[in-house]
């Protein structure tokens, strides 16, 4: 299959502006595989004392196995805790995988836990102040648990939001160990979407109590799983498995099921064939390369995904020594059609998609139209081929991987590359004097893809609300800054949208224009967001004054304040004066990775 010369550039320049970091990324994961080459498993240069404490809590036939030195140990690094819906299924992982890793004469260990925490908890509280630098912790975290020598592939068990790039940041700072990803899958659909959009709006506008509110979010969220709307956390699940990171078709499998059972042992069969550095090894460092890191950005532009994915791909990359900025996505964007709707681009659930054909169908009608490339390494060896497959037990229980139908099951929810959806993905980028932003315009209808009007500046979102409960109903550009990865950790901003939302079906011309986030559940309402320069760094969104026309236009890429030049120029002091203080002790805790964290173009991230 012929790839398409736009994936071919793309993927072109990304490795050429990274030659020079890439190249020293793969010596370093090159000289920690040729140590192992000279001397077999890691482990056995520990002295003997260490590798004692390596296996005393182990059963005697794990002691033995590791002691000769010659069984394959896969090291867990698992996210679990039963807080969380999502993470709440991998409580009994551990031990299925230790039971399938002997019965192949292999020996698997937990090697540690990293955080992880809820956005949808935190959502407007404090606590999301810390959510986007929960990454780079829990990339350290994954560092620390493959730090022992002990290990001669890895297994992540991780699914929200930050935790999937703080894993894969973690797996490649140990890019020679092979890696395999393992899902828990979404929850069964309750509430649909559109019904529990509707009761936020209506709290919003003072029709719905909280007791109403409460119940349809409950009828919403309301079992094990994954949140069933395609926010960041499924946009994570496609990622992994379009990337080759996770077994073909496993990304929306139901936890707690037979099939869902079956493919975490076959997810342990693969690590236990691919470990080691013998001929089958396929290390993580090897398989995330520009080739793989394209192919995640043209599946998040054909699913409508999470833009949070604009920061996180990056971070990830340079993980990987490689450099990739927000014009990749937007040439790449403007190629690829958009092929699923899913909540908050339809009324579909991550359920919904995958009944339709799920990720196995994307990949295939990807494929076939030269957007994908091909040439790529995964967990199966060579090529996305195996990716178009679906997943199913036979009628004696065993896993196979079946031909993927033709034909999607739901045209409203999952299209062939013949009829999608639009002709573009709808992850835009735009620029201007504000500075450069992006916009998720997938979610957002024509006739609202350009607004003018005045601006309102907020410093915070509560702001923002109480301005409305006042009776703000005008047509304007909420300005809500300071919200930006240095200033206070880049919350996203979800409490906007109802009343949003509600302004904007009154008839009202409304946008968001912020240095904060929106992530995947970025709707309806126009919002520019990652604004960078952000206003802590002196980035001109800090110069907005209320009443400053500001025009944003998806259609020409542009985000500008329409006021004079030279005075424009004359605000950049007093900006500068506005700054809001960040003295709070609870985000004290955060204040070194404030200090070192990068632009939201860069990753946003603190760790190089």
């Amino acid at each position: 299959m012929t790839v398409r010369s736009i994936v071919a550039d793309v993927t072109e320049r990304i490795e050429r502006r990274s030659r020079t970091s890439r190249t020293a990324y793969l010596d370093g994961m090159e000289r920690a595989r040729e140590a192992i080459r000279a001397s077999g498993p890691a482990r056995r240069r520990l002295p003997c004392s260490n590798l004692a404490h390596g296996f005393a809590a182990c059963p005697a036939e794990d002691k033995q196995r590791l002691a000769g030195g010659e069984a394959v140990n896969l090291g867990i690094v698992t996210t679990y805790n039963d807080m969380l819906s999502a993470h709440r299924p991998y409580e009994r992982y551990p031990e299925l995988i230790r039971e399938e890793a002997r019965r192949l004469g292999a020996v698997a260990e937990v090697a540690g836990g990293a955080p992880a925490m809820c956005d949808g908890i935190t959502q407007g509280r404090a606590g999301m102040e810390f959510s986007l630098f929960s990454r780079d912790v829990i990339a350290m975290s994954t560092g620390v648990a493959l730090s022992h020598d002990m290990f001669d592939a890895a297994l992540m068990l991780g699914i929200c939001d930050k935790i999937v790039p703080g894993l894969v940041m973690g797996a490649l700072a140990f890019g020679h160990l092979p890696t395999v990803f393992i899902p828990s899958g979404p929850m069964p659909s309750g509430l649909g979407n559109a019904e529990k959009n509707a009761v936020r709006q209506a709290y919003a506008a003072g029709t719905a109590t909280e007791a109403d509110l409460l119940d349809a979010e409950a009828k919403s969220y309301h079992s094990p799983g994954t949140c069933t709307f395609y926010g960041t956390a499924n946009t994570n699940q496609m990622l992994m498995e379009i990337m080759g990171l996770m077994l073909p078709g496993s990304a929306f499998v139901a936890p707690d099921t037979p099939l869902r059972d079956a493919l975490t042992r076959a997810a342990v069969g693969r690590a236990v064939a691919i470990a080691g550095m013998g001929e089958n090894s396929l290390p993580i460092g090897r398989l995330l390369d520009a080739r793989a890191f394209v192919n995640g950005i043209v599946g998040l532009c054909a699913t409508g995904g999470s833009t949070n994915l604009t920061i996180h791909l990056i971070a990830m990359a340079r993980a990987a020594g490689l450099v990739i900025d927000w014009d990749d996505f937007s040439a790449l964007s403007a190629a690829t059609p958009l092929l699923v709707r899913a909540y908050p681009n339809g009324k579909a659930d991550v359920n919904g998609f995958r009944d339709a054909g799920g990720v196995p169908f994307l990949v295939r009608e990807l494929r076939r139209a030269g957007l994908l490339n091909n040439d790529v390494l995964t967990i199966l060896g060579a090529g996305l081929a195996p990716y178009e497959r679906t997943p199913r037990l036979d009628a004696a229980g065993a896993l196979v991987f079946a031909e993927t139908p033709e034909t999607s099951a739901d045209e409203s929810v999952v299209r062939s590359i013949a009829s999608p959806f639009q002709p573009t993905g709808g992850i835009n980028l735009l620029t201007g004097n504000l500075g450069r932003a992006v916009i998720k315009s997938s979610a957002v209808a024509a006739e609202h893809q350009t607004v003018e009007a005045p601006a309102r500046v907020f410093a915070s979102q509560d702001a923002l609300l109480a301005a409305f409960k006042a009776g703000l109903d005008e047509d304007f550009v909420a300005v809500v800054r300071f919200q930006g990865p240095q200033a206070n950790g880049m919350p996203e901003l979800h409490k906007l949208t109802p009343a949003l939302g509600l302004l904007q079906d009154r008839g009202r011309k409304v946008a968001l224009v912020t240095d904060g986030r929106m992530s995947g559940a970025s709707g309806k309402v126009p919002a520019a967001i990652h604004v960078t320069p952000e206003a802590a760094r002196g980035g001109p969104i800090g110069r907005v004054r209320d009443g400053d026309l500001i025009r944003l236009d998806v259609a020409t890429g542009r985000l500008d304040v329409l006021v004079p030049p030279e005075e424009w120029d004359a605000r950049r002091q007093a900006a500068a004066e506005t700054s809001p203080s960040n003295d709070s002790s609870d985000r004290r805790l955060f204040a070194v990775l404030r200090r070192a964290v990068g632009t939201a173009e860069e990753g946003a991230t603190a760790l190089g």
